[in-house]
């Protein structure tokens, strides 16, 4: 099994009508969605675990890889993991259908499932709280940071994003779209997305007054004061130590993800933080 959507080009080989959206491809029956969904899963991803795209299982034949389409409806959700009782799945993708007929991708996340955790996804009583936004574990933000973890990361990413990003390309191009669309839940998220070539439908004037804040003399530079360990000088030079210092408060306001689009076949080569560094 490759991840090439050349063999669907996507021709509904039952109805002999083109599929063009995520309603479509869930009608179909279980398998062939699956086997169409398959190739949203970086082909890496298998080899490295050591999974069998066949199958769905592990070498233990175990099944360990999951899609959640179900029929009528317009949204797909994808959760691969390396052993059934693992607490943190290897990938999870949730793709939906807008109001307006659009493919947005909601949620995105790679996980290492032997590196460290770092449990910034519950507060110190151990409840849940939606990856830190609501309450937060300071004590576990810490250690991340120390470990070169981003906000919302319980665990090192594996280094497949570039791999994905071509897949989604190639899923949008078989479904003959021009676009689809992505709302970074973080600072740092949105500034990955516009070095994968992507645009602002909203939110770029407050990106760019973000980054004009952080330079020399700015208000964000000015409280980079020492008063948090999310708020040492420095922070403003790299994509992480600003994340975690807007995730800390710094904006004096919720953070709002920009809304964000990627033109298919085009980097729109926007960039909010020149020469930035990670």
């Amino acid at each position: 099994m490759t991840n090439d959507l050349n063999m669907m080009k996507l021709e509904d080989i039952f109805r002999g009508q083109p599929i063009t959206s995520l309603y479509e491809i869930n009608n179909l029956p279980q398998p062939d969605k699956e086997r169409i969904y398959l190739n949203l899963i970086p082909e890496r991803l298998f080899s490295r675990f050591e999974l069998d795209p066949r199958t769905l299982r592990n070498k233990e034949e175990a099944k360990v890889i999951k899609f959640y389409c179900p029929q009528g409806m317009g949204f797909v959700s994808i959760e691969v993991k390396c052993r059934p009782e693992d607490e943190d799945p290897v990938f999870i993708l949730d793709l939906e259908t807008t109001n307006l007929s659009q493919v947005e991708l909601s949620f995105l996340s790679f996980n290492d499932p032997f590196s460290d955790r770092f449990n910034i996804d519950r507060d110190e009583e151990g409840r849940r709280n939606f990856l830190g936004t609501g309450r937060r574990n300071i004590k576990e933000e810490e250690r991340a940071w120390v470990a070169g973890l981003t906000p919302g990361q319980v665990r090192k990413g594996i280094g497949l994003l570039r791999d994905f990003f071509e897949l989604m390309e190639k899923f949008m191009q078989a479904l003959e779209g021009n676009l689809y669309l992505l709302e970074p839940l973080f600072y740092h998220n949105a500034i990955t997305y516009e070095r994968y070539g992507c645009g602002y439908l909203e939110g770029k004037p407050r990106m760019e007054k973000i980054h004009q804040g952080f330079t020399f003399g700015g208000e964000l530079f000015d409280r980079l004061d020492g008063s948090s360990p999310f708020r040492q000088r420095g922070f403003e030079k790299t994509v992480r130590g600003r994340s975690w210092a807007i995730h800390d408060g710094i904006l004096l306001e919720p953070w709002k993800s920009p809304k964000m689009y990627k033109k298919i076949g085009q980097d729109l080569g926007i960039s909010t933080f020149p020469d930035a560094i990670f």
